[in-house]
């Protein structure tokens, strides 16, 4: 169970740094550029500690899955980029995907 709650803390941790490259407006603000390297060094940090039990196939494919998802719904709410009827298909389509990997990887 604790590995699950690494693969978690490596997801928001990796959203974090990702969503601070669109702050850092190409590394000319300070601040965000520096957090950059501080949430994706944590984020790596819990990725490696969730591979103790976790399947590489698995914890790379729900990491990279769900920070996906999670960075394409916070560029539609925070960043007001353009949403349309494909873009939410596709999105489910990887939420979907990362249930299917879990529930496979159980069995």
């Amino acid at each position: 169970m604790k590995s699950w709650i690494y693969l978690l803390l490596a997801i928001v941790f990796e959203v974090m740094g990702t969503t601070s490259m669109k702050y850092s407006e190409g590394f000319t603000k300070l601040t965000p550029s520096i957090l950059i390297f501080i949430f994706y060094g944590i984020a790596f940090t819990f990725l490696t500690l969730c591979l103790k039990t976790i399947n590489l196939s698995i914890a790379y494919a729900i990491w990279a899955g769900l920070g996906t998802a999670l960075i394409a719904i916070i560029g539609i709410f925070a960043f007001h980029e353009p949403v349309n009827a494909l873009k939410v298909l596709f999105l489910t389509m990887i939420i979907v995907g990362v249930m299917g990997l879990k529930v496979s990887s159980a069995a």
